[in-house]
């Protein structure tokens, strides 16, 4: 049985590659497709790696029973072993005479995402989500704004600035920063992040990124190097060089803040934020101190817990970049939206995933909708074929028509698209057309008469002020004195000539 063991895995290993393969021949469009394929050709490699861990136990033969039965074969009656494995199939069926045969050709076919077999995508990301396109960090949000002395951010200012953690970020300082919540905090978002990595990456290796990771922060905490924990001796000598505002401005290393100049730092020297961030900066040094003795620092165990998370929260957010812009772009989007609005568009998501299940139903049943759309007041549509918000119509003025007879009487909607055009390369060429060169004195001008007498009136003004010497009449005394005609006649009108 060994040996059917062994033939039945490599058989279906066969399988296995060939639905990896008729899942990668194609390319989806969609980003829920995309990823729902990725997702389970992730799953078939894993199968594959299972499989394969059965499979090499058989080939070492540790206990023997391999090469017993090969012996067993080679030696005897083929026909013997043959007919003992047929009576016990015989046997089982007898006992499961009502078991159904499974076809294990459909295991590894692709999926059609009907109700049957859902896409895997469904479950795992969230509406805010669209599919790993964009985060979903308003959870952490909530748990920063309860964070001691943190600054109260907006969501939007909250995205560009939450892997800022240079000292000063949102209000909290390096004493802040080794509080339990703040580190709650930071283990929420680095888990989420590195969640939403392997959710949107499923082919991608993240063990090993994230080992790569933490070498590079094992070797920068080595040399002190990692920025805001740096020991208080690399971040005195990272004091002397550090650039600030003003010349006359001063550094206050305990409270790691910037004043404008010696005045101002004197005064907050007896202030009692300052007396108490004083304490704890020295008794960081004394805890150093001590562990640069030979004893361990707890302290310094702590600020190691807080600035590794920190430092995986940037490097997933450096390789997220894309992901992470297009959040702040799609937020400040919703934020000029209604809630109608939101709705529509989170309905519309949602009816993407619920389709036709092959491409030639989605053709009909977008042959048989495209007159289907109530557009009463015949709003331009959008890119996914249905009408424009009304808001975003008169936003734009859209129902102001504007035509350019220039452009031959093409009708501009909106004073956008109106302003545009005089730029475009169709607009030049056609008043270079004219005889007309220097085009940016001709914006707002449509009309191609008004175009013309307008250049007419340009050239007649720049000749005016030209005097041409050929047509200068020039006369001649009788001492042989050459002089235009006007001298010469107000000469000889007042008798010197």
């Amino acid at each position: 049985m060994l040996l059917e063991d062994q033939r039945y895995i490599h058989e279906d290993l066969e399988r296995l590659e060939q639905g990896i393969a008729d899942r990668m021949s194609e390319e989806p469009k969609h980003i829920r497709d995309r990823l729902n394929r990725d997702h389970e050709v992730s799953q078939l490699l894993d199968q594959i790696q299972r499989q394969s861990s059965e499979l090499l136990p058989l080939y070492e033969d540790r206990s023997g029973l391999r090469s017993k039965e090969i012996f067993q074969i080679s030696t005897g009656d083929p026909l013997d072993e043959f007919y003992r494995q047929v009576t016990n199939i015989r046997d089982h069926h007898a006992r499961y005479a009502n078991e159904q045969a499974e076809n294990s050709e459909q295991w590894y076919r692709p999926r059609k995402g009907g109700d049957d077999q859902p896409y895997l995508v469904e479950t795992m990301f969230s509406g805010e989500e669209a599919y790993g396109r964009f985060f979903d960090l308003h959870n952490c949000h909530d748990s920063y704004l309860n964070l001691p002395n943190a600054k109260r951010l907006g969501y939007l200012q909250y995205l560009e600035v939450f892997d800022n953690f240079q000292p000063g970020f949102g209000g909290l300082k390096r004493a802040d920063k080794l509080t339990d919540p703040y580190f709650k905090y930071l283990g929420d978002l680095m888990g989420y992040l590195e969640g939403f990595m392997r959710r949107t990456r499923p082919l991608e290796n993240i063990d090993q990124v994230l080992e790569t990771w933490q070498q590079d922060f094992e070797s920068a905490w080595e040399h002190s190097e990692v920025p805001g924990w740096e020991t208080d001796k690399a971040a005195k000598a990272a004091a002397a060089t550090r650039t600030l505002s003003s010349p006359d401005a001063v550094w206050c290393e305990a409270c790691e803040k910037e004043f404008k100049n010696r005045n101002v730092y004197n005064g907050h020297l007896t202030g009692r934020k300052h007396v108490k961030a004083a304490e704890a900066f020295a008794q960081r040094e004394e805890s150093q101190d001590g562990a640069g003795s030979g004893t361990t620092s707890v302290q310094r165990l702590k600020e190691r817990a807080v600035a590794e998370r920190e430092f995986r929260v940037k490097k997933l957010t450096g390789a997220m970049n894309i992901e992470r812009d297009d959040t702040r772009i799609n937020v400040e989007r919703r934020q000029g939206m209604t809630e109608r609005e939101r709705q529509q568009e989170l309905e519309n998501l949602y009816n993407m995933t619920s389709g036709p299940q092959n491409r030639e139903e989605e053709d009909e049943d977008r042959d048989e909708g495209d007159d289907k759309f109530y557009n009463p007041l015949k709003l331009p549509l959008a890119w996914d074929g249905k009408p424009i918000p009304f808001w975003l119509y008169r936003l734009h003025g859209l129902g102001q028509e504007f035509p350019c007879e220039i452009c031959g009487n093409f009708v501009y909607r909106g004073r956008r698209a109106f302003d545009k055009h005089f730029n475009e390369t169709n607009h030049i060429t056609n008043l270079k057309r004219l005889g007309i060169t220097n085009t940016y004195l001709f914006r707002d001008i449509t009309s191609i008469e008004q175009a013309v007498r307008l250049w007419d009136k340009i050239q007649r003004d720049q000749n005016k002020g030209h005097i041409d010497d050929g047509a200068v009449v020039q006369m001649e005394d009788a001492e042989g004195n050459v002089m235009p005609e006007k001298v010469y006649l107000d000469l000889q009108k007042q008798g010197l000539l």
